[in-house]
Order: structure tokens, then sequence, then C-alpha cells
């Protein structure tokens, strides 16, 4: 996640960091090499047909209300999951007062949070699609944890009503950690992005002839410019509709499960570690 004070007006014309430009800059140096391409041959050669603008007008309306409705379904699943992980940082908050609360076995009490520091940290590598140990994973450290409370409940150490809020709490979690899984499961319907890729692409290689009675030699700057929107949009939406992945607009799980440490270190009787910074306005 880019996390920066506002900007200035030169650093938001020249900032890459965070940018999509170096993405679709192949994009891009395709267009205005073809929009030159078509210029000079219109001037120097022989004339191309000049299209009316109009139906360009009508295709360019449809197109960026298509780009809308796909960048407000991408940034739903974003935020969705952004929501997910903050109750996963809140549950596990809770779950070490509760565990202060109904746990008076030291012992049971640190291994419980002691999983639950391993289960957020697993959640986000399997997530992020990180290599997991044989027999690791999110969901065996939860079934442990709830093992654990069976057990604490079954030899005295833990009252009923302390089962039951602790156990509600792991069902809180397993709730969380099956919406991050949905969403990590279920990605945009492909005929989107296939739409998107398609008429981006017409739209942009025939823009051109549109351009060159009206914009004359600015005609390739035009066609960078609307390229530049329509790219640009579409490789934002493919970002935030990913939010678990390894790019500068995904979800910070790092610095997210770093909090979490913090949160439960006192109560492990450890040393809280710092929170992670932004590295080159960047946070992970």
């Amino acid at each position: 996640m880019i996390l920066r004070e506002k900007p200035g007006p030169a650093e938001l014309l020249f900032a890459l960091r965070g940018s999509v430009l170096p993405h679709i800059a192949p994009q891009l140096a395709l267009v205005g090499v073809l929009a030159v391409a078509a210029l000079a041959w219109d001037r120097l050669v022989a004339p191309l047909p000049h299209l009316s603008a109009t139906p360009f007008a009508v295709f360019g309306v449809a197109l960026s209300l298509f780009l809308g409705f796909r960048n407000n379904a991408a940034y739903d699943r974003w935020w969705e999951a952004r929501k997910l992980w903050g109750g996963l940082l809140a549950d596990s908050r809770s779950l070490a007062r509760e565990a202060d609360l109904f746990l008076d076995d030291a012992g049971t009490r640190l291994t419980l949070l002691r999983s639950m520091r391993d289960f957020l940290h697993l959640h986000r590598r399997a997530l992020r699609g990180l290599p997991l140990a044989a027999g690791e994973g999110p969901d065996a450290t939860l079934d442990a944890m709830n093992s654990l409370l069976a057990e604490a409940r079954r030899n005295g150490r833990l009252d009923g009503f302390g089962a039951r809020a602790l156990s509600a709490r792991l069902s809180g979690i397993a709730l969380a950690q099956a919406g991050c899984e949905r969403i990590r499961a279920t990605p945009l319907p492909y005929v989107y992005s296939l739409l998107v890729f398609r008429t981006s692409w017409i739209y942009c290689l025939l823009l051109p002839l549109t351009l060159i009675e009206p914009a004359g030699w600015l005609t390739p700057v035009f066609a960078l410019i609307v390229a530049y929107t329509f790219f640009g949009l579409a490789e934002v939406t493919e970002e935030l509709a990913h939010p678990f992945g390894n790019t500068a607009n995904a979800l910070p799980l790092d610095a997210i499960c770093r909090l979490a440490e913090i949160g439960l270190a006192p109560h492990l009787g450890e040393t809280a570690p710092p929170p992670l910074q932004p590295v080159n306005f960047r946070l992970d």
C-alpha cells in the first residue's frame, strides 16, 4: 500500500512509485508508435480515412462507464478484504483480553495467544500464495486452538461461560478467514477483463483516424492521453481486484500482522516490536 503525505503538483505529475505507468508503458509505446505512423502516412504517403468523432464519442462514453463499473466492483473487493483483516486485528486483541479473563492457567493462555499470532501469519502467507510446511496452515492452527480450549474445559481450567465466549471468538476468526479465502478464490469474471482489453485496444488503435484532421501533428499526444486513461484505469482495477497480492496497491498484510503482534505482546510478557514503516512510501 502506498502511504504518502499530501503531494504537491510536481509530485503528482512525476511520481512513479505506486503509479501504474510502468505497467502500461508497453501499451502506451505501441499506441504512440502507431499514432505517429498513421499521421506520417496520412501526411507524407497517402491520405487515410478521416473518421467522424461522433461514434467514437459514444463508444468512449460506453467504455468509460464499463471501466467505472469494473473499478467499483474491484474496489468493493479491496475494501471488504481490508474490513475483514481489520476484524481479525480486533479479534486478536479481544482474544487476548478474554484469555486473561477466563484462562487462569498461564501455560494454556500463552499457548493460545502464540497460536493466534501464528494463525495470522499463516493466513497471510496462504492468501499470498507463499509456501507452507507440510501439515502447516491456518486451518490446522485454528483446530489446535479449539482443541486447546476443549482440553482446558474438560480439565476444569475453563468454565462454561468462558468456553462459550472464547469459542464464539474463534468462530468469528474463522468467518473472517473464510471471507478472505472467498475473495482470493473468486476473481472478477474473466469476461470483464476480456471485454475491457479488446474494446480499449480497438478504441485506442482507431482513435488516431478521428484526430488527424482536427488535431494534426498533436494526434499522437492526444492518443497517448486517452490510452493512458483507459489502460491505466484497467490496470488499477486489476490491482484492486487482487487485494492480497504483492502489488504496490495491495493490502499491507505484513504491517497488519505486526500490529497484532504489538497488541499481543503485553499479554505474552514480551516486548512489543516496533510497527512497520513504509519504505519508499510503500507499506507491505
